[in-house]
């Protein structure tokens, strides 16, 4: 039996055409297009640079994001800021519950090449992509079992927004999994991880795809991104409950998680 073809358009989403689915100068504090913008310049070099930098541990992070679905009942799943689709990608190869997932985001460069993956692992028949803001999907609500995002929230102009469109998007007793860079409770683990982000990372950046903003960008957002503890009560005043924050490696990501129940809404 042979897949149907691959859409070749990408679902350009906004709030009035809603669709269903079948330098901290930089970002912080500017536009979605500024973010649109930085990250359609370095989608060529963006994973290969993501692996390097982690010393290949961002394979073992989404692994472990995607080991926690539940695989007893059918799922539709929203990956948001789902960049060049490994997140996606992993969640589907090891959730085969997946019906249907939609992987959204705001860089078309970095849909481009998440297309490419996802025909490349014969995936299409379970994936619909879509150009929109994470913070303002112009998706139904409660349409979703799960919704994730692996290293885009601290992208975010507006991480409050986002979290109340995660939440708005879920179905009751739905689930959010976020997996993000974190600032280590360690000290000297992190000052040694400060000083890595403050000189290597720039550097190899630039070396590699010519943009020193760009990664520059990363160690500062980084650094200055909120703390756990600080992100959790985000989580809660968008109306999530049973949030749990797990460390990773040393404490240099987290995964959060928490859940959409029948009585949570967002704190006005």
């Amino acid at each position: 039996m042979t897949h149907p073809e691959f859409p070749p358009e990408y679902t350009r989403c906004n709030r009035t055409s809603k669709q269903k689915h079948s330098d901290r100068r930089l970002l912080l504090g500017s536009s979605s297009e500024a973010v649109r913008k930085m990250f359609d310049r370095i989608a060529p070099f963006y994973v290969l640079l993501n692996h390097i930098l982690s010393f290949g541990m961002d394979f073992s992070w989404r692994r472990k994001l995607a080991n926690t679905i539940n695989k007893n009942k059918k799922l539709q799943v929203l990956d948001l800021a789902t960049g060049t689709g490994d997140l996606l990608i992993s969640l589907l190869k090891r959730n085969h519950n997946i019906t249907n997932a939609v992987g959204l985001d705001i860089s078309e460069n970095m849909l481009k090449l998440c297309r490419k993956k996802i025909v490349k692992h014969k995936l299409f028949d379970r994936v619909t992509l879509i150009l929109a803001d994470a913070a303002d999907t112009g998706l139904f609500d409660e349409s979703f079992d799960i919704v994730t995002m692996g290293f885009g929230i601290r992208n975010t102009p507006d991480v409050s927004k986002t979290l109340n469109e995660i939440h708005r998007l879920l179905k009751h007793d739905g689930t959010v999994l976020i997996l993000e860079f974190a600032s280590p409770s360690n000290r000297i683990i992190r000052k040694l991880y400060f000083l890595y982000l403050h000189n290597f990372v720039p550097l190899l950046g630039r070396l590699i795809s010519r943009d020193r903003n760009a990664y520059r960008y990363l160690n500062t957002s980084i650094e200055n991104f909120y703390s756990t503890d600080d992100l959790s009560s985000l989580m809660q005043k968008a109306g999530f409950s049973d949030i749990s924050a797990t460390p990773l490696t040393f404490g240099v990501v987290c995964i959060y998680k928490a859940n959409k129940t029948s009585t949570g809404s967002p704190e006005n």
